[in-house]
């Protein structure tokens, strides 16, 4: 069920806080259960998920394929497990994916490979806008066929491989192709290998691992995830943590903010998914990890940030992989730095919700920021104390949920009047973000 449309006006400047709180729980590992869940034997149990708009069209979509999942609970919920290759479409269903790329790439990675597939998929206005052409490419050769040829975004008509036959591939920089090519091998005959160069988001990977007829995985100079197909899998028990992503925006917020501090508890500290942290501290974040366990092979834990005096940022393309989510707050972070900041091997960002290189530095360029942005870097020159004088920044509807967090974030540090429309799209990933701005003392107007 989406959210009715509203914009969001911000002018105050946020005062100094000491809190505690926790964020939203963590949307990868809320679908990527969800989904898991329903391939697999028996039931599966999911804790603490994600009550988002992508996960509801997670839910919507596998209610719509004949998996039964039912609400016990606060944030919790059962899911039937039908078994590998057993989700059943009538022919020409239409699946809407809503916002969701991560629900697309994973549901499309599982279906490539169900028999008797024949069914329509399409997103949300932004979505649409998104290419697959990479993932097309992946699961047409397990077989799986997309109409009409040659068309690369969705609405598009997927029919699923009659006789899928495991793949070998090379993994980039995306854990979502990764996972979708996982998760089709699961139901193809033979061995699908993948070899990883730079380790991306493994959630899909470490929900599976107790599958060891299934799974295994290799790691020398190089990780080699190995997938047999046609296998059992065992009913999964996950309890879903904070998500790091949701995180970042107050740790940019608290760093950012004078005299400030602040401990988020319970948040997932996946190795793969903390490279925003491990930047800020490179270059002079007061950042520290504290309380971590290990559950189901994550890492969970509790963040305390202070106020601190950040150095120019230099991020590498290594960091890319790690901290994909959180460019738009970094660039709100250097912006607000003294010096040059520059992060390169960024590309990929243009394919996101929108184009996240050039829409921050349309932000930044309306109060004064300068930027230099190539295809696969920008440069940012940043001053810590800005004139806000006879500026305005204005945000339009892009369906993009970091867009629009990281501008609050940066109208709250400066009190430049600030609006945003289409703010209703933060709800896909982050429904507690105002909230908690709230509780941490910020000021906003919500105008419907």
């Amino acid at each position: 069920m989406q959210s009715k449309s509203f914009s969001l006006k911000v002018n105050h400047i946020i005062q100094p806080f000491n809190k505690t709180i926790e964020v939203d729980s963590d949307k990868s590992m809320s679908i990527r259960s969800l989904l898991i869940g329903s391939i697999s034997q028996d039931i599966s149990i999911s804790k603490n998920i994600l009550e988002s708009e992508d996960v509801f069209s997670t839910i919507n979509c596998l209610k719509k394929l004949g998996v039964e999942i039912k609400k016990n609970g606060l944030k919790s919920y059962t899911i039937k497990g039908k078994g590998l290759g057993s989700l059943f479409a009538k022919k020409n269903l239409k699946l809407n994916f809503g916002n969701s790329g991560t629900l697309a790439r994973l549901l499309i990675g599982i279906l490539s490979t169900t028999p008797n597939i024949e069914i329509k998929v399409e997103g949300d206005k932004s979505l649409n806008k998104r290419s697959m052409k990479k993932l097309i490419s992946l699961m047409s050769e397990f077989g799986a066929e997309f109409l009409p040829k040659n068309k690369f975004n969705f609405p598009l008509k997927l029919i699923s491989s009659e006789i899928p036959i495991g793949i070998n591939y090379k993994a980039g920089i995306s854990a979502q192709l990764k996972s979708s090519v996982i998760l089709a091998g699961l139901n193809s005959y033979g061995v699908t290998s993948i070899k990883e160069d730079k380790e991306s988001r493994n959630h899909t990977e470490n929900m599976l691992l107790k599958n060891n007829q299934a799974i295994k995985i290799k790691k020398d100079k190089k990780k080699l995830i190995e997938i047999f197909g046609k296998k059992y899998l065992k009913p999964t028990n996950i309890r879903v943590p904070g998500d790091p992503s949701s995180a970042a925006f107050f740790t940019a917020l608290t760093i950012l903010n004078k005299t400030s501090n602040l401990k988020i508890k319970n948040v997932g500290l996946n190795q793969t998914r903390i490279g925003f942290y491990e930047i800020l501290k490179k270059h002079g974040g007061k950042i520290k990890f504290k309380n971590k366990k290990k559950i189901n092979n994550e890492i969970y834990g509790d963040i305390y940030i202070q106020s601190s005096k950040i150095k120019p940022i230099k991020a590498s393309k290594d960091y890319y992989v790690k901290a994909t989510d959180e460019y738009p707050i970094l660039f709100i972070i250097a912006a607000l730095t003294n010096g040059v900041s520059t992060f390169k091997g960024i590309g990929d960002l243009a394919n996101k919700e929108s184009n996240r290189i050039k829409e921050m530095a349309k932000v930044l360029n309306q109060i004064g920021i300068k930027t230099i942005v190539k295809k696969n870097q920008i440069k940012i020159f940043g001053k810590k104390n800005i004139s806000i004088k006879n500026k305005k920044i204005k945000v339009s509807d892009l369906g993009d949920h970091r867009i629009c967090q990281s501008t609050v974030i940066l109208s709250l540090i400066t009190g430049v009047t600030t609006s945003l429309k289409g703010f209703e799209t933060v709800n896909t990933s982050a429904p507690s973000f105002l909230k908690i701005i709230k509780s941490l003392g910020g000021k906003f107007e919500i105008q419907k």
